[in-house]
């Protein structure tokens, strides 16, 4: 009996000694991962650095003195004429403009101060410079310079030339004097503001028997002073604005193109 319990007993106590001698076996450690939706880097673009210039349409005709005509430089068609609104916007600039645009007919638009006083008036402005066509100035008042102090003269060129800036974000590029009178003095002064100064060829819409359209436009085109590179003078009125489409139809008739103003050679050409 005392054998048998010594038996068992040096059993259990080699049993324990294994168990204490075995190595824990290395569990693997699984992470378990969720499948990543592949990125894809953004393209990265190198884009060149350009300054931004100015695109100035090439000079194809140069302005006269001596009679306001415009003379074709180099190979430019002679056969063309150039259409200019004065006293704009009024009242029917804006719709003069549009007609204009709808047949393809580039103008300049001289405009007096007193006209775009009110922010309708500006927003008429800005409407017809949007269209495409070039401002020019026509002074504040419509003064006679002659008559007009240096400094009266000062204030009707400089003004329009504000007032046009803080709307359209350009200054006038043209000149018109009212009544076509300029002096020395503001020949001068639209020099230095870089304008070019112009009177005109002809122009027959404040004469009373030329207050219809249908007078107006037959006079336009049929009169002995059209000639190549005549300078068209024209109104804010209304019988004009009527007569409009059809004055440049008869012109394209005989044969002529209409002038862009950006091709007249300028002071900064």
């Amino acid at each position: 009996m005392r054998y048998t319990k010594w038996v068992i007993l040096t059993t259990c106590m080699l049993a324990l000694a294994a168990c204490g001698d075995a190595k824990e076996e290395p569990v693997a450690k699984v992470e378990a991962t969720v499948p990543q939706e592949k990125v894809e880097e953004p393209e990265v673009v190198e884009v060149e650095e350009t300054a931004e210039e100015e695109v100035v349409a090439e000079a194809l005709y140069e302005l006269s003195p001596a009679n306001w005509t415009l003379k074709p430089i180099g190979d430019a068609n002679p056969k063309v004429v150039l259409l200019t609104i004065d006293d704009a916007p009024d009242k029917y600039a804006l719709e003069m403009a549009k007609t204009l645009k709808e047949i393809n007919a580039p103008a300049i638009f001289f405009v007096n101060g007193h006209f775009i006083d009110t922010d309708e008036e500006k927003a008429n402005l800005k409407a017809i410079y949007d269209l495409g066509f070039p401002i020019g100035n026509h002074t504040q008042t419509h003064a006679n310079l002659k008559n007009s102090s240096e400094e009266q003269q000062k204030a009707e060129i400089l003004k329009v030339n504000e007032v046009v800036e803080a709307v359209i974000g350009e200054k006038p590029k043209f000149f018109r004097a009212p009544f076509g009178v300029n002096t020395d003095f503001s020949r001068a002064l639209v020099q230095s503001e870089g304008m070019l100064l112009m009177n005109w060829t002809y122009g027959y819409d404040w004469e009373k028997k030329y207050m219809d359209a249908a007078s107006l436009q037959d006079i336009m085109v049929n009169t002995e002073y059209l000639t190549n590179g005549a300078n068209l003078l024209m109104h804010d009125r209304k019988w004009t604005a009527e007569a409009l489409a059809g004055i440049v139809e008869g012109l394209r008739a005989k044969g002529y193109d209409l002038v862009d103003p950006k091709t007249i050679k300028g002071i900064d050409q």
